[in-house]
């Protein structure tokens, strides 16, 4: 029997034993927990995952290990955010522990949604200094949803700015808000350093090591239950992708025994008719972070098998002859869209591998299988594409996957997708928490007004101000950067979907216009000098340009055709040389989700394995002028 410590009372935890219910006799596994880490982005969840997997004896004791060895995904380790949810696994004083690692983006949701359904407790990580914050509020909602057992981590205790005891109340005020029962508000508390790799029971004492967490998770997290001998059933959470056996199944056993060669049936909660069978060709589980091959998992274990063909995310695997599929909460629906299509610029087909509209589909149609909160169909061309998304971050995500792997093709700006409720178009609204200096809250409050932005919370944290508003969606589109430039860069903005409501009216996209280059060629110093007068710049000297390319923005609110291929005319007293003397301001270089934010609604951008160029959606500039008079 265990003491934790919280700070409304020290309790006991007694040890689960075996029980017997409706004849069936529920067998216990000692032997094994199943826990996934939820939090906020940035939060610490990747390292603390790291220091449990080393102090568990998973790497050998002179093996180089890399940092956050969960994010294994190249855009995951260079934006320090978790995007797939991994698994993996710690042995601990002969208890195996299945680790979840979770995303903490909201546009991620679908991610932690599913893999929940996995596990039997959770760790709610807390940043010390933060506190709880919007996507806590989220992944926590979805795990207290499921009546899962939680344990409190307050993590980064280390921290100059840390205030424990003030974020153990925010705390536990937050599991009051969700509604958490009386178990789980008096859920234990474990305080850590994450990069230290320690663990307490009181913030007041120094961890030596991560024990006291391990020991929290094995004493209060239930283990899984049920009986081998029950015809089998495994929820499908998670889906992989291999070239050579197809689609690999990811879920937890809640039913019976799977075997090698075992004959199966595959069915659907919410889709009554499937009834299919199938085979089990191979059965992993998860050792450390790779996986091993068995002949056999038994209730509780959390596998991953392949054989079945078509096998989609929330299907049932049951022994053959029963149709007995287990539940499970559909994923919310994207609230964003945009269009992908083939590149039809005039540099298309000259840096991308995969270029045609075969190749984009295919393409689209595997990220399905992975991606349950995606959602893809024809669009108005024979190739084009409407994928559909939680959030720009989220389609973000996949174009640079898409680029990094040799695609070429051009999307357009996002777009929120429009419902009609009860007869009245309604669109999709955030929940935004910002967090600025307090003397940059004057131009985001100004700011917020214009995006249609409602004031619901304002308070001051130290020398910040901490504001919450609710806020259409496209209301943020482009804000990003203008609000890191308004705040100095010391801004911090977290977005939570809000639901439905009506249609709020025009909101201004872009307060500038964009320069448009005049002529196909290559940038000339000479063109560049006269051209960055009317605005800031793009692109630097000697780089290829076509006639309707996007080089650089104008202050104005208006478009404007500027000739950065333009040559100085030669003559006996002008020579070339003297363009040394001209002197370029350096170009602006914008990143994939800031080239995004800039698109207007007449502008595409294209997107290559070497290059991101924003450029007009009709390229002449004789028929787009004739275009705009008509819709003036």
């Amino acid at each position: 029997m265990t003491v934790y410590y919280n700070r409304l009372k020290l309790y006991f935890v007694p040890q689960p034993a075996a029980d017997r219910k409706n004849g069936i006799m529920n067998i216990k596994r000692e032997d094994l927990r199943n826990i996934a880490i939820i939090a906020h982005v940035d939060h610490g969840k990747t390292t603390l995952v790291d220091g449990m997997l080393k102090q568990s004896g998973t790497f050998r004791e002179n093996q180089a290990v890399q940092e956050r060895v969960m994010d294994s995904n190249d855009i995951e380790r260079e934006r320090g955010i978790t995007i797939l949810a991994k698994n993996a696994s710690a042995e601990y004083k002969g208890v195996k522990i299945n680790i979840v690692d979770t995303p903490g983006h909201a546009d991620f949701g679908g991610e932690v949604e599913r893999v929940l359904k996995m596990v039997n407790g959770v760790l709610l990580l807390v940043d010390a200094a933060e506190g709880p914050m919007p996507q806590t509020r989220f992944v926590l909602s979805k795990a207290l949803e499921l009546d899962l057992a939680v344990i409190i981590v307050i993590n980064k205790i280390d921290r100059p700015d840390a205030r424990v005891y003030e974020v153990v109340d925010e705390a536990l005020e937050l599991l009051m808000d969700l509604g958490a029962t009386d178990a789980q508000l008096d859920s234990p508390m474990v305080f850590c350093s994450g990069r230290d790799g320690t663990a307490s029971y009181s913030p007041e004492t120094q961890g030596v090591d991560l024990q006291p967490l391990m020991d929290t998770i094995v004493d209060y997290i239930q283990p899984p239950e049920g009986d081998p001998d029950e015809p089998t059933g495994v929820l499908v959470s998670s889906i992989d992708y291999n070239d050579y056996v197809g689609r690999i199944a990811v879920g937890r056993i809640e039913r019976g025994t799977m075997k090698v060669n075992q004959q199966v049936t595959v069915c659907d909660y919410h889709d009554k008719e499937l009834n299919r069978p199938g085979k089990i060709t191979a059965i992993y589980q998860f050792t450390g972070v790779g996986r091993t091959q068995v002949e056999s998992a038994t209730v509780g274990d959390i596998v991953m098998f392949s054989g079945i063909e078509d096998i989609n995310i929330g299907n049932t695997v049951c022994a053959p002859g029963t149709h007995q599929p287990i539940p499970f909460v559909k994923i919310s629906e994207p609230t964003v869209e945009m269009t992908f299509s083939v590149n039809t610029s005039p540099f298309a087909g000259r840096e991308g591998k995969f270029v045609t509209t075969r190749q984009i589909r295919d393409r689209l149609n595997r990220e399905l299988l992975r991606d349950v909160s995606l959602r893809v169909s024809d669009g108005d061309t024979a190739d084009s594409f409407i994928v559909c998304g939680r959030g720009e971050m989220h389609l973000s995500i996949l174009i640079e996957n898409m680029r990094r792997e040799g695609y070429e093709f051009q999307v357009s700006t996002p777009k929120v997708l429009m419902r009609e409720i009860d007869g009245e178009q309604c669109e999709p609204f955030d929940e935004l928490t910002i967090d600025v200096p307090a003397e940059s809250s004057g131009a985001v409050m100004e700011k917020m007004g214009v995006r249609k932005g409602e004031l619901q919370s304002m308070e001051p944290v130290g020398s910040r101000m901490k504001m919450v508003f609710i806020i259409p969606e496209r209301g943020l589109f482009g804000y990003k950067s203008e609000f890191l430039t308004d705040t100095k860069g010391e801004g911090i903005m977290n977005t939570l979907f809000h639901g439905y409501a009506p249609y709020k009216g025009e909101i201004p996209r872009r307060n500038n216009g964009s320069l448009i280059a005049f002529e196909t060629g290559e940038t000339i110093t000479y063109g560049l000098y006269n051209a960055q007068e009317r605005g800031t710049l793009f692109l630097g000297a000697g780089e290829p340009v076509y006639a309707g390319q996007v080089v650089g923005m104008s202050p104005k609110n208006e478009d404007i055709a500027v000739n950065v291929c333009k040559r100085k005319q030669l003559t006996n007293t002008r020579a070339s040389g003297s363009d040394d003397a001209l002197r370029l301001i350096p170009p602006r270089r914008f990143s994939l989700e800031e080239s995004l934010e800039f698109l207007g609604d007449d502008e595409l951008l294209e997107v290559t394995p070497k290059s991101i160029r924003i450029r007009k959606r009709i390229l002449d500039h004789a028929q787009r002028m004739r275009e705009q008079m008509k819709s003036k």
